[in-house]
């Protein structure tokens, strides 16, 4: 099986779309994580969902989690201030990521071996460098764990 036949339609974002919607649609689909494109709608990135909860954590505390036990849950509430007015490039990791991308005709195996070697939960299929779909990490272990 290839990976153009293991992919699947998946919302992509630009870029430049406000942080907030973004995270709207992470969380409203319960998705691993969103394709970002550049301006020319090209394949750019990945952003996983766990990097938009970093970005949510406040730096002290990624650097010394024992301090999140004296912080009360209201910053939940402050979720919508932190992301409002932030674009999705704001979301992403400071030094450029290796894009999760996988080609048209790679096999299971590859498109495993690229998700793995990147520790990211989901691959952009691509044709010509066109994005045709995408492949989640569950839907890779669905297609791997079902007899032939």
């Amino acid at each position: 099986m290839h990976a153009e036949q293991m992919a699947e339609e998946f919302p992509v974002v630009d870029v430049d779309s406000d942080a907030l919607e973004a995270a709207r649609s992470l969380a409203g689909r319960r998705l691993p994580g969103l394709v970002v494109t550049d301006k020319d709608g090209k394949p750019f990135s990945i952003l996983p969902s766990s990097q938009v909860v970093k970005f949510l954590v406040p730096r002290y505390v990624q650097d010394d989690p024992s301090l999140a036990g004296v912080l009360d849950e209201s910053m939940a509430d402050r979720v919508v201030d932190k992301l409002s007015g932030k674009t999705v490039r704001d979301l992403l990791p400071d030094e450029p990521q290796e894009l999760a991308a996988v080609n048209h005709d790679d096999t299971i195996v590859e498109v495993a071996a690229t998700m793995a070697r990147l520790r990211c939960p989901l691959a952009a299929v691509l044709r010509d460098g066109t994005l045709v779909g995408v492949i989640t990490a569950s839907r890779l272990l669905e297609l791997a764990l079902t007899p032939r």
